[in-house]
């Protein structure tokens, strides 16, 4: 228990004071790995489960640590909009299906834009990351994500 609450205090300082006093908490850190031809590649992911997490994303961080990111768990595959509304980091959005597989990759997306990111195709989770570590760690579409909400991963 003591190293979730480590990781949790090490998040808040991360994040930063919130616009207006609004207080900002973080989602719970876990592992996330992604398998490429190049090898394996390893993350520590906030995973957003509530709507309120969801909608809340990477808004207003100024800074996203290399080798993390933020785990979208939308619990069902369908298609998914995103934006970066107050998203002052740029970012790599993967786009990932129920069976852990990468569908599409929407790289270096600009910050604080209200233009909209599709799927393109039914995913069940999105993976939020530094803009450019896609392209720098070999990530493509039909690698392979692994983390326990993609089942037998």
């Amino acid at each position: 228990m003591r190293f979730g609450i480590a990781v949790f205090a090490a998040a808040m300082m991360l994040l930063g004071p919130a616009p207006g006093g609004m207080r900002l908490h973080a989602a719970e850190m876990q592992p996330l790995e992604i398998v490429t031809k190049a090898g394996v590649r390893k993350f520590t992911v906030e995973v957003a489960i509530t709507d309120e997490e969801q909608e809340r994303g990477l808004m207003y961080r100024r800074e996203l640590a290399e080798g993390s990111g933020m785990l979208f768990n939308f619990k069902e595959e369908r298609p998914i909009s995103m934006w970066m509304k107050n998203t002052y980091v740029p970012l790599d959005m993967l786009f990932i299906r129920s069976d852990g597989t990468i569908a599409k990759i929407a790289e270096k997306t600009k910050p604080r834009s209200l233009e909209i990111i599709n799927s393109g195709a039914p995913v069940r989770a999105v993976v939020e990351v530094n803009a450019g570590t896609a392209r720098k760690l070999g990530i493509k579409p039909g690698d392979k994500v692994v983390h326990p909400i993609f089942g037998g991963n």
